[in-house]
């Protein structure tokens, strides 16, 4: 089974394509993820409703940080492959607050 298919249930956040957790080894106070609900390996097997739904819990995960952290700024992050660091293989996106 894979990690993030069995995790959607414990989600902070989530539309009709896509959920949000915060990632629990981060490296930054309220670094989250936002994960596909259907299992893909990369962001590249995406769909443009996919890419849409990510995009808005994007921005909503940057408002649920917001509440509790005041960042000066963010990284969007995206690893596609082990040798780019992915150690999960379903396509995942990182939004990293900045201090």
């Amino acid at each position: 089974m894979c990690l993030f298919c069995d995790l959607a249930k414990n989600c902070v956040a989530e539309n009709e394509l896509c959920y949000m957790l915060y990632d629990k080894f981060p490296v930054a106070a309220g670094h989250s993820l936002i994960i596909p609900k259907r299992h893909m390996t990369t962001v590249f097997d995406m769909t443009a409703a996919e890419w849409a739904a990510v995009g808005a819990l994007i921005n909503v995960a940057k408002t649920k940080i917001e509440k509790t952290h005041q960042p000066v700024g963010y990284n969007i992050k995206v690893n596609c492959g082990k040798a780019a660091g992915q150690e999960i293989m379903h396509a995942h996106i990182h939004l990293i607050p900045k201090y």
